[in-house]
C-alpha cells in the first residue's frame, strides 16, 4: 500500500478587499448611524461616492478608477490658461520652465546657471535641471523648433502647450501618485485604519485644490518634488532610513523648497539615531549615504567643468557674490577655481538673497507687517538676520519634540508645524510655497479619526484658506472659473464650507471627535471673510491710491489664517507626543474596528 501524501501547508492568498467587511464606526467620522433606516450611511459626499466599494471591490479594481477620475481633473484643467500666456514680455513660469529645456538641450552643462540670466536664468537645484534636460529631449524629438536655442522664446503654440500639460502629468503619475499610494498603505496599517477609509482620504488628497490649481492651471512641477519627499517619508514610516535620505535628498535636489522639510527630518533621524541610546552604525549609515548622495547629485556639473578645463574652454568671467563675501582672494588661476566658480553660481541662483524679504504678495508675517510698516527702509542684512531668527523659534517646537520623542506617527504634525513655521517667518516666500505646509496636514485625513469632523474640518479650512490666497496669482492667468469650480467641488466632496455646514452640524456620537463651538466660530468668520473678499473684489475698484488693495487684505487676512493653522499642529504635536506629561501615557481606547484590523494582522505575521 503506497504511503499517504501528506497534505500541503499551501494556502491561497486572500484577495486584499478594499474593507474587513466590518462597517466603519461612527468614530472614524466615515459613515453615521441612520435610526430611520437602523443602518449605517455616508456622512458626508466622498465617502458616498465610494459606498459601494465597502467590503466588496478588490483594491486593483477600485485604484485605477480613482486614479483616471483624478487624471480627468488634472487634464481638464489644463484646457484653461497657464503663467505667461499671451502676456509679454516674460511670458510667466510657463516659458521660465520650456526655456530650461531649450537651454539644458543645446549648452553644456558648466554653462547652465551661468546663460542669460536676465530671461529666466535657471534658478532652481540640478535634479530641476536634469528633468528639464530630459523633457527638452523628448520634445525636440516631436517638434525642434519648441526649443530652438534663442530663436524659440515668447511661443504660444497650442501643439507645445499640450505637450508641456502632459508632461506633468506624466511626471506626476510616475513620481507623485505612486508615492502617496505607497504612503498611505504605510500610514494605514500603523494608524489601524481601514482600506476602505484609506482609499477616501487618498482620493480627498489626490483631488487637493491648491495643488491641482498650481501645478496644472498656473503650470509648475512641484508635485515632482512632493513626490520625493512623500517617498522619503513612506521609506521612514517602513524603517528604511537609509532610503528615505536619498529620497530626501532628491527631494532638495529638484527644488529647494523642500528645506521646509529639512529641519524636522534632520532631528527625527538625529533622535532615532542617539535616543534612548547611541546607535552609531545607524547615525554613520545616514551620514554617509546623505553625503553620497549629495555628491551624485551634483556629479555631473563636476563632470562637466572638468571636461571643459580639458578642452580650455573658458568659464564664466561672473565672480558671483557669494563668492566676493569671502575674506580672502581666490586664485583663478587655480585648478579648483572653475569648480568653485560653478558651486558658488548655483547657490547663488537657488538662493536669491538680492530680492529681498518677500517679492510679490504672499500671506506671511513680513507681508502682512510691511502693509503697517515698511520694511524696505531697513538694511537687507538686518532683515535676513530677523527672518532667521523668527524661522528658528518658529520651528524650534517641533524639532525638539520629534527629536527627544522620534516617533513616525507625530511626522506628519511635526512636519505640518516646521512648514508653516517656515511659510510664515522666513525669508522669500512666494505664494505657491503654501503646498509644502498643506502636504502634510492634509496627509492627516489618512489618521486614526482623520476623517472625523474634528481633523476634517481644520485640512479642510487649511486647503480652502491656501487656494484662497493663490486667488490673485490665479486671477491673471485666467483661472478665476476652475478655481470656483475645483475648491467648492472639493469642499463639497468633505462637507466643509463654503459649500455645505455639515462638518458642524452633523451627527456624531464621540465628543472628543466632534467639532467644538469655538472652532465653529472661527471658520465660519474666516469663511464668511473670504466671501465677502470675493464679492468686493469682483465688484468693487480699489482706490487709486491703493491699487493693490484687495490682494493686500488677501495676505494680511490669509497670513492670521495660517498662523491659527501653526498654533494648532504645533498644539496638537504637544499633546500628541505628551512630552510634558508627568505620568506614563495610557494607552489609548481601542475600537472594535482597530482590535480586528490589529488581530488581523498578528494572524498574518503567525
Amino acid at each position: 500500500m503506497p504511503p499517504k501524501t501528506p497534505a500541503s501547508t499551501h494556502r491561497p492568498r486572500r484577495r486584499n478587499k478594499i474593507s474587513t467587511g466590518l462597517p466603519s464606526t461612527p468614530g472614524h467620522g466615515t459613515s453615521i448611524f441612520d435610526p430611520l433606516t437602523q443602518s449605517q450611511r455616508p456622512a458626508f459626499p466622498l465617502a458616498a461616492f465610494l459606498w459601494p466599494a465597502r467590503g466588496t471591490t478588490s483594491q486593483w479594481v477600485l485604484l485605477p478608477v480613482l486614479l483616471m477620475v483624478v487624471g480627468l481633473f488634472r487634464w481638464a484643467i489644463g484646457l484653461w490658461g497657464y503663467s505667461g500666456f499671451n502676456s509679454p514680455p516674460m511670458h510667466g513660469d510657463f516659458e521660465a520652465q520650456r526655456h530650461w529645456m531649450e537651454i539644458t538641450n543645446h549648452l553644456p552643462v558648466s554653462k547652465w546657471y551661468f546663460y542669460d540670466l536676465q530671461w529666466w536664468g535657471l534658478d532652481y537645484p540640478p535634479l530641476t535641471a536634469y528633468h528639464s534636460w530630459l523633457l527638452g529631449k523628448i520634445g525636440s524629438k516631436v517638434n525642434p523648433a519648441w526649443f530652438a536655442l534663442d530663436t524659440s522664446r515668447r511661443m504660444d503654440d497650442p501643439m507645445l502647450k499640450i505637450y508641456m500639460r502632459a508632461t506633468v502629468i506624466i511626471s506626476e503619475y510616475l513620481i507623485y501618485i505612486p508615492a502617496i499610494i505607497v504612503f498611505f498603505r504605510h500610514f494605514r496599517r500603523r494608524e489601524a485604519v481601514d482600506t476602505w477609509e484609506s482609499s477616501i482620504a487618498l482620493l480627498a488628497f489626490l483631488m487637493q485644490p491648491a495643488t491641482i490649481l498650481t501645478d496644472h492651471g498656473h503650470f509648475q512641477y512641484n508635485t515632482v518634488m512632493l513626490g520625493f519627499f512623500l517617498a522619503a517619508l513612506s521609506n521612514i514610516l517602513a524603517g528604511r532610513l537609509l532610503w528615505s535620505c536619498i529620497f530626501f535628498v532628491a527631494a532638495l535636489g529638484f527644488k529647494q523648497m523642500a528645506l521646509y522639510y529639512a529641519p524636522p527630518i534632520f532631528a527625527y533621524l538625529l533622535g532615532v539615531s542617539v535616543i534612548p541610546r547611541l546607535h552609531l552604525s545607524r547615525f554613520l549609515g545616514i551620514a554617509i549615504i546623505t553625503i553620497l548622495s549629495f555628491v551624485l547629485l551634483l556629479a555631473p556639473f563636476i563632470i562637466g567643468v572638468a571636461y571643459d578645463v580639458h578642452r580650455q574652454i573658458p568659464m564664466d568671467e561672473t565672480e558671483p557674490p557669494l563668492l566676493s563675501i569671502i575674506p580672502f582672494r581666490l586664485d583663478r588661476q587655480a585648478f579648483y577655481y572653475p569648480f568653485v566658480l560653478q558651486l558658488g553660481q548655483m547657490v547663488h541662483r537657488v538662493f536669491p538673497f538680492a530680492r529681498g524679504i518677500f517679492e510679490d504678495k504672499v500671506a506671511n508675517i513680513w507681508c502682512a507687517l510691511h502693509t503697517f510698516h515698511k520694511l524696505h527702509k531697513y538694511p537687507q542684512i538686518w532683515l535676513q538676520r530677523i527672518s532667521l531668527l523668527a524661522t528658528l523659534a518658529a520651528i524650534a517646537p517641533s524639532c525638539l519634540v520629534i527629536f527627544l520623542k522620534p516617533r513616525r506617527d507625530l511626522l506628519p504634525l511635526t512636519l505640518a508645524s516646521s512648514a508653516w513655521g517656515f511659510f510664515l517667518c522666513s525669508f522669500q516666500v512666494h505664494e505657491k510655497s503654501v503646498l509644502l505646509p498643506l502636504l502634510p496636514m492634509t496627509l492627516l485625513l489618512g489618521s486614526d479619526s482623520g476623517l472625523g469632523p474634528s481633523k476634517r474640518s481644520w485640512i479642510g479650512f487649511a486647503n480652502i484658506l491656501g487656494a484662497w490666497t493663490l486667488f490673485p496669482l490665479l486671477k491673471r492667468d485666467e483661472l478665476r472659473f476652475p478655481y470656483f469650480i475645483f475648491t467648492l467641488l472639493w469642499a463639497y466632496l468633505l462637507d466643509i464650507p463654503p459649500a455645505s455646514l455639515g462638518v458642524y452640524t452633523s451627527y456624531h456620537s464621540q465628543p472628543e471627535t466632534a467639532v467644538g463651538l469655538p472652532t465653529k466660530f472661527l471658520h465660519i468668520s474666516f469663511y464668511c471673510t473670504m466671501v465677502v473678499w470675493h464679492f468686493f473684489e469682483f465688484y468693487v475698484a480699489p482706490p487709486q491710491r491703493k491699487p493693490d488693495l484687495w490682494v493686500v487684505a488677501n495676505a494680511g487676512i490669509g497670513a492670521a489664517g495660517f498662523g491659527i493653522c501653526y498654533l494648532w499642529c504645533t498644539w496638537h504635536l504637544l499633546l500628541q507626543s505628551k512630552l510634558f506629561s508627568d505620568a506614563s501615557p495610557q494607552p489609548a481606547a481601542v475600537t472594535p474596528l482597530k482590535q480586528r484590523l490589529r488581530s488581523n494582522g498578528r494572524a498574518k505575521q503567525l
